[in-house]
C-alpha cells in the first residue's frame, strides 16, 4: 500500500478556512457540464465572503477506468479509506452522459447577491489543501498534443502519480519505467483548472473554456491569486472544478496531475460603472498574481488564440494605465512572455504574463 503523506481530507473532516462550506452533493454537482442561468444556487454570498469548497477529480471515476474509484486506486496500492467518499458516491450516480457530456466534477454554482450582467466577478484562490496524496495523469480519446500517435494502442492510458517527502519539501512523482523502480520527481503546484460563470442559454459542455471562464487549466491560478470574470447572468452563478496538483504550460497529455483539492475561494464584485476604467471590454478572462497581469486568448486554432490573447493585452494596457495600442504592442514584444495554457480542451488557450512593476512610478 502507498503511505499518506499528507491527510485524507473526506467530507466534513479536516481544516475548513471560511465561513461557510460547499460540500460535493452529488444532487447539486454537476457531472461533465457547467451550470446556466436557470440553475439554482447551491449556496449564496454577499460580495467579499469567502467558500470553503471541496471538489472531486474525474480521475479514478470515469468509465474506461471502472467508474469504481475504491476497485480503481487499490491497484495501485490506495488503501480504501484513502478514497474519498465523495468520489464513490459521484462514481455511482451515473448522472453523465458520456457520449454526449464532458467528465469534470462542476461544483454546485455560489450565487453572488447584487451580481449583474456587466459586472465583473473576481475570484481569488485564498487556499488549496490536497484532499489525497495521490493523483492520475491520463492520455484517452486519441486526443492530447500528439493524438494520433498516443495513446499507442487506442486505449486509455492512466499513469498513476503519488506525493513524497523530499528536502525540498513535497514533490509529484512519475515512474521512469513501469517496473516503478525509479522516478521522475517534480515540485507540486496545485490549482483549479475550472473556474467560471454562468451563461444564458443550455448548460455548456465542461471542456471547452470561453469568455465565460470554465476549464482554462491557467496554471498561474494558485493560493494567491485572481480571475476576472465578466458576470453573464443574475447572481453570477460561479463554480469551480478540475482539480490539479501540477501542471505544466500545454497540458500536452490531455490532463496533468489530476487530484481532489479543498480550495477556500473569496467572491468580489466590481460594479459596472466601475469594471470599464479596471479591465476595459472583458472579451476573455483576466488572471492577476502579485506580480503579473495575465490576459488570456481563447480559439479552436492556437495561431489565432495567440492573436486573441495579443489584441486582448493591447486593450487591457489601454485600460488600466492608458497606454497608446501602438506602444502597448511594442511594450508586449519587449517585455511580455505568451505562454500556451492548453492545447487539448478543443478551445486552445494562451495567456500573457505583464509584469506590473513594469508600470509603477520608480522612487525618487
Amino acid at each position: 500500500m502507498t503511505t499518506p503523506t499528507i491527510p485524507t481530507l473526506q467530507p466534513g473532516t479536516g481544516p475548513v478556512r471560511a465561513d461557510r462550506y460547499l460540500p460535493v452533493d452529488p444532487d447539486t454537482v454537476l457531472w461533465g457540464r457547467l451550470p446556466n442561468a436557470d440553475d439554482r444556487p447551491a449556496i449564496t454570498v454577499v460580495p467579499g465572503e469567502s467558500v470553503t469548497i471541496d471538489t472531486v477529480s474525474h480521475e479514478g471515476i470515469l468509465p474506461d477506468q471502472g467508474s469504481d474509484p475504491r476497485a480503481f486506486f487499490a491497484t495501485h496500492g490506495v488503501a480504501p479509506e484513502h478514497v474519498l467518499d465523495d468520489a464513490v458516491a459521484i462514481a455511482r450516480t451515473g448522472r453523465r452522459d458520456p457520449d454526449a457530456d464532458g467528465p469534470h466534477v462542476v461544483s454546485g454554482p455560489v450565487g453572488v447577491a447584487g451580481a449583474r450582467p456587466g459586472d465583473v466577478l473576481t475570484m481569488t484562490v485564498v487556499e488549496t489543501l490536497p484532499r489525497v496524496h495521490y493523483g492520475v495523469v491520463s492520455n484517452r480519446h486519441g486526443r492530447g498534443a500528439l493524438h494520433g500517435e498516443y495513446p499507442v494502442d487506442g486505449t486509455t492510458v492512466s499513469v498513476f502519480a503519488d506525493v513524497v517527502d523530499s528536502p525540498a519539501g513535497l514533490r509529484g512523482r512519475i515512474p521512469l519505467t513501469p517496473a516503478r523502480e525509479r522516478f521522475a520527481r517534480f515540485p507540486l503546484a496545485p490549482f483549479l483548472g475550472i473556474m467560471g460563470v454562468a451563461t444564458p442559454g443550455e448548460r455548456r459542455h465542461s471542456v471547452p473554456p470561453g469568455r465565460h471562464g470554465g476549464n482554462i487549466d491557467v496554471n498561474l491560478l494558485q493560493a494567491g491569486t485572481q480571475l476576472h470574470l465578466p458576470v453573464l447572468v443574475p447572481g453570477a452563478l460561479a463554480y469551480v472544478g478540475d482539480p490539479h496538483f501540477a501542471q505544466g504550460d500545454g497540458e500536452v497529455a490531455l490532463t496533468a496531475m489530476e487530484a481532489s483539492l479543498r480550495a477556500t475561494v473569496r467572491f468580489d464584485l466590481t460594479p459596472a460603472d466601475e469594471a470599464a476604467s479596471r479591465f476595459g471590454d472583458l472579451v476573455w478572462p483576466v488572471a492577476e498574481t502579485q506580480e503579473y497581469l495575465v490576459p488570456t486568448g481563447m480559439d479552436p486554432d492556437l495561431d489565432e488564440a495567440v492573436r486573441e490573447c495579443v489584441r486582448h493585452a493591447v486593450a487591457i494596457l489601454g485600460a488600466r494605465w492608458g497606454m497608446e495600442p501602438h506602444l502597448a504592442y511594442a511594450y508586449l514584444s519587449a517585455a511580455t512572455d505568451f505562454d500556451i495554457s492548453q492545447v487539448v480542451d478543443l478551445v486552445t488557450g494562451v495567456h500573457a504574463r505583464i509584469r506590473k512593476a513594469d508600470f509603477e512610478e520608480p522612487a525618487r
